[in-house]
């Protein structure tokens, strides 16, 4: 049951990395909320995709691998931006239920809670 999560995560994550690396512009102007972080920045915005680059390898390899430590170690960085987000929700913007709230449960709390459940629920006799 976990296996098909770990791939979802890691695919979304991969989609984000490649996304970022070669298209920092369009990223950067579609994500509600981004802009409103300051000026974009193409050496920073391609780091971060590096990033999701390697939760992507990670979380893909422990599930192919059936290695939970990688697919920990893969949930990692996406649990630790899911916690700044909410820190930047809840103290700089005041807790707002807003499209910008909503893009970041969506699109980062879920997957990146999702994939820390799943690296350390999944039983290699299921996978």
């Amino acid at each position: 049951m976990w296996k098909p999560v770990l791939f979802l995560i890691a695919a979304l994550n991969g989609l984000n990395a490649l996304i970022m690396w070669f298209a920092p512009q369009y990223w950067y102007d579609t994500v509600p909320g981004v802009a409103m972080m300051g000026p974009l920045n193409f050496h920073f915005v391609r780091d971060i995709a590096l990033v999701f680059g390697m939760s992507a390898g990670a979380l893909a390899w422990g599930a192919v691998k059936l290695d939970r430590t990688a697919a920990v170690i893969g949930a990692t960085w996406p649990c630790l931006h899911a916690l700044f987000h909410i820190w930047i929700w809840a103290t700089h913007r005041g807790a707002p239920f807003d499209q910008i709230a909503f893009v970041n449960l969506a699109g980062i709390q879920l997957p990146a809670w999702a994939a820390l459940t799943a690296a350390f629920k999944f039983r290699t006799r299921e996978i």
